[in-house]
């Protein structure tokens, strides 16, 4: 009776094998039969955890021959899925073992694929720094390269000193430029004033293409103003010329002068008894503000201002990471905050073609766009629209901010040059006469606007303006630009050349008596040249003239000076390394609210 009933038994494990009614012993896992017995394969996955509520009680063979445990599974226990292998003789929560003969196979296969990955990964390294040492020539520059990487973690870490040895490198070697490499990709940096003036002249489909930044295609995205080429390029232009009129600059003065003032106010209260307050942060809020108010104006809401500015702090954040496109990453959440930005801005962009259908007259930037844009046939999308006008908001919000950082610097540093602005502001405008400065005025502060060309001279915002090339490009008779090299002409170097004495800050060589701004025109790249020079320059001076007018008026000011404060710091515009940090204080008048 007892042999007939382990043949039963024997047999009736084999038929729930065969057809699959307990779980696959292969994959390594445990199942519950139906007598409350677990069965676990001998030889299953590689690597798997012991099921620790299922003790053995047997051993026996299935159909093919081959060893199972045969446990008791504790009552109340539960059978993971990601559990598996429990070995026969061994220990509970012990690690899975296969046999010795299957673990002396996979080590076998591995030790005879490890020389050939190695020298894969060696011949790819090779490779690339082959590819660098060729695309680099005669030019001055690293000869080896940290694989991939290349130069990006120094350019990262301290960017003040990875161009200054740049232009070394370019200055020494007589060229007027070197190579690098960086994330990937080799670049070359452009000293000399005559070579980045054919790269500025140049740029179209089939020579260069304006990126801003070495991933900006990606982060900006694909209507960006500085990626259209050719004809498309030159008809945005046309449709953005009278965006920047003189009378769209009039109306924009009085909101400048508004946002100014309230701002002052602000850091008034911040300085309070006599505390050094640093500028940068308070500088890029008025300028936000400024440029939303200008380009959007009422049509973004308190709450809309408020997440405008969260994820434009996402996207200058991002501008300085690492390029990694990836979740959890300062280049992903920039991106993302540039798609939220363009929304916000569509949504603006909508509001107001209603308001100009509706024939109000336009307040802000947008209104005098949509204003023409509706005469057009076919009418121009919401977003593309909203990308153009992300593209204004950051070309004037960081660049705007570095030039009044630098601005206030140099005038603190210049005292004479102080005491020249503040006299002819007085004789042209006064806080008690209880009214803007109006565009007439401002025109008549000559001498306070050379001030204002003199520091974006001497410190461009914008130092390098990188370019692509989409061909092979002759650069010189001796070097050809290798077809997809990031180019960085520098506007910060071209502005120490042809200038008299031109490390002084000498307002007065854009008088009309020396007029070395005309003399030496090609030198001043602040602005850019050629087919894409800012449209938008002559609103930039313009708020940087007023600022300055408002300011020395209005605000008694000394720089908290430490060790280095003067030294240049990427953010990723150029600003005084202490973040020009003041003391501040009302003067004799009070700051009026415009």
């Amino acid at each position: 009776m007892k042999r007939r009933r382990a043949a039963w038994w024997e047999r009736r494990n084999r038929e729930k094998h065969r057809h699959g009614k307990e779980e696959d012993l292969k994959s390594g896992e445990a199942a519950l039969s139906e007598e409350g017995e677990a069965k676990i394969g001998r030889n299953g996955v590689v690597g798997g955890w012991i099921l620790a509520d299922v003790a053995p009680s047997g051993e026996r063979e299935d159909e093919t021959g081959r060893s199972v445990v045969v446990g008791e599974a504790k009552s109340g226990a539960t059978l993971s899925r990601k559990l598996c292998n429990y070995i026969y003789g061994g220990g509970r929560g012990r690690r899975a073992e296969t046999s010795p003969a299957a673990m002396e196979e996979l080590w076998r296969l591995l030790t005879a694929a490890i020389p050939f990955l190695i020298c894969t990964v060696l011949l790819l390294l090779l490779a690339e720094q082959l590819s660098y040492l060729k695309k680099k020539g005669p030019l001055a520059g690293p000869n080896f390269i940290v694989p991939f990487l290349g130069s990006a973690i120094p350019m990262i870490s301290n960017p003040t000193r990875f161009w200054d040895r740049q232009s070394a490198m370019a200055k020494s070697s007589g060229l007027g430029f070197s190579a690098n490499f960086l994330a990937g990709r080799f670049i070359i940096f452009i000293r000399s004033t005559d070579l980045s003036h054919k790269i500025f002249t140049n740029v179209r489909s089939d020579a260069f293409h304006l990126i801003g930044h070495p991933f900006g295609k990606k982060l900006f995205g694909d209507h960006n103003i500085i990626y259209l080429l050719d004809q498309e390029h030159k008809d945005l232009r046309r449709r953005i010329a009278p965006n920047f009129t003189p009378r769209t600059l009039s109306v924009y003065l009085l909101i400048q002068q508004k946002v100014i003032m309230r701002h002052f106010h602000t850091w008034i209260n911040l300085a309070g008894d006599r505390n050094p307050i640093p500028l940068r942060l308070l500088c890029r809020d008025l300028n936000l503000e400024t440029s939303q108010t200008v380009f959007a104006g009422h049509y973004l809401s308190p709450a809309d201002r408020e997440r405008f500015n969260s994820d434009y702090n996402l996207f200058n954040i991002g501008l300085m990471a690492i390029p990694i496109d990836f979740p959890g990453f300062a280049f992903r959440r920039a991106r993302l905050a540039v798609s939220r930005l363009v929304k916000t801005l569509s949504g603006c962009v909508a509001k107001s073609k209603d308001r100009m259908r509706a024939g109000e007259d336009p307040c802000c930037l947008v209104d005098f766009w949509m204003q023409e844009a509706l005469r057009e046939s076919p009418e121009k999308d919401d977003l593309e629209i909203a990308s153009h006008l992300f593209d204004f908001l950051f070309a004037a919000q960081d660049a705007s901010t570095s030039s009044l950082l630098w601005a206030i610097t140099l005038l603190e540093s210049h005292p004479s040059v102080l005491a020249r602005v503040r006299a002819e502001v007085a004789a042209v405008w006064s806080p008690d006469s209880g009214e803007p400065i109006s565009a007439e005025q401002l025109r008549e502060m000559k001498y306070t606007e050379a001030v204002a060309r003199e520091v974006i001279r001497i410190r461009p915002p914008a130092t390098m303006v990188p370019h692509i090339a989409s061909r092979d490009f002759p650069l010189t008779d001796d070097y050809t630009v290798p077809k997809g090299t990031i180019v960085f002409p520098s506007a910060y170097e071209s502005s120490f050349q042809g200038f008299s004495e031109p490390h002084r800050f000498d307002p007065d060589r854009f008088s009309s008596d020396r007029q070395e701004d005309r003399i030496y025109k090609r030198n001043y790249l602040a602005f850019g040249a050629g087919p894409h020079q800012c449209v938008g320059q002559r609103y930039a001076v313009n708020h940087l003239v007023v600022f300055i007018a408002l300011f020395v008026t209005l605000l008694d000011f000394r720089r908290h000076r430490t060790d280095g404060c003067d030294e240049i710091a990427y953010v990723p515009t150029i600003v005084p390394k202490d973040d020009c940090t003041i003391f501040l204080s009302r003067r004799r008048f009070p700051v009026p609210s415009v």
